[in-house]
């Protein structure tokens, strides 16, 4: 089996090698194990169950909280010729069925769908005819209460194992502290513990917090001296506008990124950046899970996060590729208040709860024992302006019913328009015959989209507008009449949002969400918040240490190259000294080249410490290269 998984490996994703740990869990998965694999952001987690579902005969069944992941993940398989679904909310029961159908006859290698969606009768009636040769549960950490983003249809998941007696479980995650660990196990009824693990340590990952007054300019100066792509997190879609302007202003190749973009935009800007045609995105947490790029030099935090594993996360993916990355988190005089104010201040108690709860079911229209299983497109702006709720309570309400299962929320993930072909080839061509103003609309649907006669197909209507020299409104008019016509099923793109209701109305007075289950997600918010506080404000420990210790490893060797690190080396005012001291030396060498580190530091009398981490950031950054043993010239 090993030249089998390293021939795969080879044929499907052009790798020699497995990174560290991933062969272990792959051949833990073949073996018919259970297993949690714990990989930090940049580990390779998805080769980790692709693999060893593409090494058996069957299907493999994937489960995942996030709709884009899941998209990207099955166009990425789709784009390696590997058969692939994901049955994500907003499809039809028609979609459903014919997308099932060919899972059971073995036309997919991979099904993936949400811990909802697995819950469904039609989903489980058919995954008893499948050949499941594994189940994976992506986002584990999702199934613990313990966990930062608990949602409790996760819990459910064990009980597919009934229809799934002899099938093992892969579970994995990239964030998980001890009390996680366990509770993953358990849920998912492991028989023995068992957990392939990679410590969370990123060596090559610099981490920085600089308390500042002036955020803005401080992130230009930091972009400046640092060269490569990188990524701004900050936490609401406002600020990644005008930050991204703001940067653009300053001569910096930036722009913005959010989850109220269109699919089209969201494409295009990620695939700009991707391919280095655009150096800066700057986003909400909207942006990165399952993207796949090496080369981030940099991930700029502008505001500060709501946890330690969102953190963990997001400053993950910078370095993937082993080579010198940062991590700098930039802190205003009221962040920790306003981060206090958005997700402790802002917490509803039941009673708004309930009220909410009402208001969006009058909102769509849902009366008693209704809903289920329904989709809606949804305006959040619409509905609070309309029963006039304060946003950050309202929105947070939306949250907790979606973490007790009563619906789920597809913000700015909704699919495009899908097309599928109704007739055989037979009648379609007759129908081109009579109808030749249509055929070349059906040929250029036929080209463009492949497999459109056995299952549902993701169209865009302006890129087959502008093939065909006319307009989108067309396209959709003549889409409209095919489906009148028999010819095609037509789903069009109902906008940038979207809320399935997974239970019926209940009475709201009735409503199943306890005092003690609120009182417990405040606390456990609480002490996430206290976590994150802590971190920014301790500046005795070694931040790769602090992180670690969170997430349960025990680690007494000091990263030497973190802000508190420096700071104990006696580089107290650091960033000042670093600056003069790189300015000069720039200078330096433009009226002399090449010059030794030990030319430079006396010409300069600069300390030997300062000169030598300033010439290391000047070689990392790319504005000086090494010309002979040890002298350095600038690049051109």
């Amino acid at each position: 089996m090993t030249d089998k998984i390293h021939d795969i490996l080879f044929s499907y994703w052009g790798f020699r090698n497995f990174r560290p740990l991933q062969e272990d869990i792959i051949n833990s998965a073949l073996s018919g194990k259970d297993t949690l694999a714990l990989l930090p952001t940049g580990g390779g987690k998805s080769i980790c169950f692709q693999v060893p579902i593409m090494a058996q005969k069957g299907i493999g069944i994937v489960v995942s909280p996030l709709i884009a992941l899941m998209a990207d993940q099955v166009q990425n398989l789709k784009n390696r010729e590997i058969p692939a679904v994901a049955l994500t909310s907003g499809l039809t029961y028609r979609e459903i069925d014919i997308a099932l159908d060919n899972c059971v006859h073995g036309r997919y290698k991979f099904l993936y769908l949400s811990p909802e969606r697995l819950q469904s009768e039609i989903v489980q009636e058919r995954i008893k005819r499948m050949k499941v040769n594994l189940l994976v549960v992506d986002e584990a950490h999702c199934i613990s209460q313990w966990g930062y983003d608990f949602r409790p249809p996760y819990t459910k998941i064990a009980e597919i194992r009934e229809l799934l007696p002899s099938v093992p479980i892969l579970a994995l995650t990239a964030t998980a502290t001890p009390n996680v660990v366990d509770d993953i196990q358990e849920k998912l009824s492991f028989p023995e513990k068992h957990v392939i693990q990679k410590s969370f340590y990123r060596p090559n990952l610099y981490y920085n917090v600089n308390h500042t007054e002036r955020k803005w300019s401080k992130a230009i100066e930091i972009l400046r001296r640092i060269k490569g792509s990188g990524l701004i997190y900050v936490r609401n879609r406002k600020h990644t506008v005008e930050i991204a302007q703001w940067l653009t202003q300053n001569g910096i190749s930036a722009d913005f990124y959010h989850a109220g973009m269109s699919p089209e935009d969201r494409k295009k800007k990620q695939e700009a950046w991707v391919n280095n045609k655009l150096r800066i995105i700057v986003c909400t947490n909207a942006f990165g899970m399952g993207i796949d790029k090496p080369d981030v030099r940099i991930v700029l935090h502008l505001e500060l996060p709501e946890s330690l594993e969102a953190y963990f996360q997001e400053a993950g993916r910078a370095g993937r590729d082993g080579e010198t990355a940062y991590s700098v988190m930039l802190i205003g005089p009221p962040d920790l208040d306003e981060l206090k104010r958005r997700h402790l201040e802002s917490f509803p108690d039941l009673e708004f709860v309930k009220r909410t709860y009402q208001a969006l079911n009058n909102y769509l229209q849902l009366a008693s024992g209704t809903g289920e299983g329904q989709n809606f497109p949804f305006d959040f702006k619409a509905f609070i302006d309309q029963y006039s709720l304060p946003v950050l309570k309202a929105y947070e309400v939306l949250k907790i019913l979606e973490r007790e299962g009563w619906l789920t929320l597809n913000e700015g993930f909704k699919s495009t328009s899908r097309v599928h072909i109704l007739v055989d080839r037979t009648t379609l061509y007759d129908f081109q015959l009579r109808y030749p103003k249509l055929d070349i609309l059906i040929k250029s649907l036929t080209r463009s989209y492949g497999g459109l006669e056995t299952e549902y197909a993701s169209i865009q209507e302006s890129v087959i507008a502008g093939r065909l020299k006319s307009t989108e409104r067309n396209v959709r008019e003549a889409l409209q009449y095919l489906k009148t016509k028999g010819i095609i099923d037509y789903i069009p793109n109902k906008g940038d949002s979207e809320i399935t209701i997974n239970k019926p109305r209940q009475v709201t007075k009735h409503l199943s969400i306890s005092n003690e289950n609120l009182k417990d997600r405040f606390k456990d918010k609480k002490q996430r918040i206290d976590a994150i506080e802590d971190f920014v404000s301790d500046s005795e420990t070694c931040r790769s240490v602090k992180l670690l210790k969170y997430f349960g490893e025990k680690s007494t060797q000091d990263c030497g190259h973190c802000d508190v690190c420096r700071a104990k080396k006696g580089a107290e005012n650091a960033d000042e000294k670093m600056d003069k001291a790189i300015a000069s030396i720039k200078s330096l060498l433009q009226e002399k080249s090449p010059l030794s580190h030990a030319k430079i530091r006396e010409q300069l009398k600069i300390n030997d410490t300062i000169c030598l981490e300033a010439l290391r950031w000047l070689l990392d950054s790319g504005f000086i290269k090494s010309v002979g043993q040890d002298l350095y010239a600038l690049n051109s």
